[in-house]
């Protein structure tokens, strides 16, 4: 009996890690906050594909990129062979000429098009109960201003809403800040 109760738990915890659903990308998120990392917007020239920036380097569209590394998906990979075939349909705001797989991934804009063309767009909305663990958000901080983050399966305080795991220019955190800025983008990646 003893035996059987192991072999189910391990069987339980192997289906959860197999996962690719949004609680998933909830944990690699929230994982990514024990790692002290410095808000830092500069260019770098990076390998690809799997390429990052400095481990203790980052913004907001590096927590999403980190995230979804920790479940085998390659955006800086699958962003840029998209832009490859149509660089066209992603935002012209840079100047560029051609896809740069050094920086592309890391633009909220780029996500935000890659996102709609290949995940589901969701609700936007005041309304908490439309944001679930594993969501992707982007706000619009004022002006051309943009923000990512992701849901996560922990509660505010008040047991309202779900938190979220960014980097506004304090590191990777943990915040209450669903509703702080308006929200521009509603995602879940992969479609399920």
């Amino acid at each position: 009996m003893k035996g059987a109760l192991i072999l189910i738990l391990k069987l339980v915890v192997l289906t959860s890690i197999a996962q690719t659903g949004n609680y998933t990308l909830s944990d690699a998120a929230i994982a990514l906050t024990n790692n002290r990392v410095h808000y830092d917007p500069s260019y770098f020239s990076i390998p690809y594909p799997n390429g990052d920036v400095p481990a203790d380097k980052g913004v907001c569209t590096d927590v999403v990129i980190r995230a979804y590394r920790k479940l085998g998906i390659d955006l800086q990979k699958e962003v840029h062979e998209d832009m490859k075939q149509n660089f066209a349909l992603y935002p012209n705001k840079w100047g560029l000429t051609k896809p740069d797989r050094n920086i592309d991934h890391r633009r909220v804009p780029n996500l935000m098009t890659f996102f709609s063309r290949f995940g589901t767009m969701k609700t936007i909305s005041t309304n908490p109960d439309d944001y679930e663990p594993g969501d992707i958000v982007v706000w619009n901080l004022g002006g051309n201003l943009t923000h990512i983050g992701i849901v996560i399966n922990r509660k505010s305080d008040d047991d309202e809403r779900y938190l979220i795991v960014h980097n506004i220019g304090n590191g990777q955190e943990i915040s209450d800040c669903l509703f702080s800025y308006k929200i521009i983008g509603h995602y879940s990646y992969p479609k399920p």
